[in-house]
């Protein structure tokens, strides 16, 4: 192992311990991700000893600005290009209504003891005596090799003590893509009403690394089949399930969700589009009707669901801001451009889409295209081949039109002061059929044109030109 720490802050750290007479290990990711041939920038040192005073002295000796966490027991410290972090060996215990623990002076196997998972429960010496030396007491090694997540102790205990690890067993099932141990499987469906004692804010972080993980799907399968999803966001639940009648049915709207999902994370790494993608038919459980004519219907369900957003972000305690509209808008027009595909692209139709979606047009044609999960060979040539032409429409439009971002060529300002009338009722009816005969293909998109209509139109509400 002494071939993984040629970063020369494992040698520094091994002389301070050697001066300090104490024993010193690099533990958990780093190490793991030795394993998975993945860089690491951050490293947990673990000493046996006050990790705090041992981090001042590493920074006194590098001349590193340490920062101390007096409330966790830990410092941590910037070296070349790693985040560094020092904590003394403990051992951890835990009341029922809190996550945080109680904590006492350990030795290092009571350190890994308390670790979330095996394969971040491994720890290499850095003591003169053990340089390089990995210490894996329960299997780390083999787990990786197995691609399975199991605790170090009995997993009932480890999430009951701190919820929290429920969500962490997903995240890095749904990152590596390993299975969970059928153990712990059933001790996050035992304990899963626990998750009520994590803050919002840290269940949303961990479910954002599962949404960003390279297949999604795999996380919220976990999380729909522990219960875990039923608590933390039951809209998406909702989603789950077919109803038949008369022997029509319609599609599992969360499997076809997650499949949306999977899609979109093949070709964009964005999470809000991700996230878009999640929400696009979260209001389909709310407007489903039976129409014994047209079979089941969703009619308005992105109008539904955009307004929707605002408060699935909020309870989240996702952002608020332009994020959340970004997010909004694509839930709204996302069946706009599937509509286009079906029928004769007209370049009025196109201009409305250019117009609404503005510089998002192109993370909205990523999520239509994703959403076209049939399994028909033929239907998914039809789709791609239409969206094609749309998205070709949509360039040769947007060159000749420019209406991407577009503002009307007549303000409002304009029309009050050519009328010389406050603002009013008149100013928003002559701005708005401005814009419409632009976007309809009217009248071109230039202020000449424009200003003409302003005087016909001013003209037909009893205005005179000032």
């Amino acid at each position: 192992m002494e071939k993984h720490l040629s970063h020369p802050i494992f040698k520094i750290v091994s002389r301070i311990a050697q001066q300090q007479k104490v024993e010193a290990f690099v533990i958990g990711g780093f190490v793991r991700d030795i394993f998975l041939h993945r860089n690491s920038k951050d490293v947990d040192i673990v000493v046996l000893g006050n990790g705090p005073d041992f981090a001042t002295a590493v920074g006194k000796a590098i001349n590193a600005q340490v920062t101390v966490f007096k409330n966790f027991g830990t410092a941590m410290l910037r070296y070349h290009d790693l985040e560094v972090e020092f904590v003394g060996a403990r051992k951890e215990s835990y009341r029922a209504e809190s996550r945080k623990p109680i904590v006492e002076d350990g030795t290092l196997e009571d350190d890994q003891k308390r670790r979330d998972f095996t394969i971040n429960a491994m720890a290499i010496g850095l003591s003169a005596e053990n340089y390089g030396q990995l210490i894996d007491p329960f299997n780390g090694i083999q787990h990786l090799e197995q691609k399975v997540m199991v605790t170090p102790l009995d997993p009932a205990i480890t999430f009951s003590d701190d919820p929290l690890r429920m969500m962490r067993a997903i995240r890095f099932a749904s990152q590596l893509n390993f299975k969970i141990s059928d153990e712990a499987l059933k001790a996050i469906a035992t304990n899963k009403e626990r998750i009520a004692i994590v803050s919002k804010e840290r269940i949303t972080d961990e479910l954002n690394k599962i949404i960003l993980s390279p297949v999604p799907s795999i996380g919220f399968k976990y999380l729909f089949d522990t219960g875990l999803l039923h608590l933390i966001f039951p809209e998406m639940v909702k989603l789950y399930g077919v109803e038949y009648i008369k022997g029509k049915g319609h599609k599992d709207n969360f499997y076809h969700t997650l499949q949306v999902l999977d899609n979109v994370a093949k070709v964009s790494d964005d999470l809000w589009l991700r996230w878009a993608a999640i929400l696009h038919d979260i209001a389909k459980p709310a407007t489903k009707r039976f129409d014994k004519k047209q079979g089941w219907t969703f009619h308005g369900h992105e109008d539904k669901g955009a307004r929707m957003v605002p408060k699935i972000f909020d309870k989240l305690k996702l952002p608020l801001n332009d994020k959340m509209k970004f997010v909004q808008k694509l839930v709204l027009l996302h069946l706009r451009p599937i509509v286009l595909a079906k029928e004769v692209v007209t370049d009025s139709a196109v201009r409305r889409l250019l117009f609404e979606a503005g510089e998002d047009i192109d993370a909205l044609m990523t999520l239509c295209n994703a959403d076209v999960t049939t399994k028909n060979e033929y239907k998914i040539k039809k789709y791609r081949n239409n969206f094609e032409l749309v998205q070709q429409k949509l360039k040769d439009v947007e060159e000749k039109d420019q209406i991407r971002n577009w503002q009307p060529p007549v303000s409002g300002d304009d029309i009050m002061t050519a009328f010389n009338i406050k603002a009013g009722r008149e100013v928003g009816i002559i701005k708005n059929q401005i814009r419409e005969a632009i976007l309809d293909g009217d009248i071109p998109n230039n202020r000449q044109e424009a200003l003409q209509l302003m005087a016909k139109l001013g003209a037909d509400l009893g205005l005179k030109l000032a």
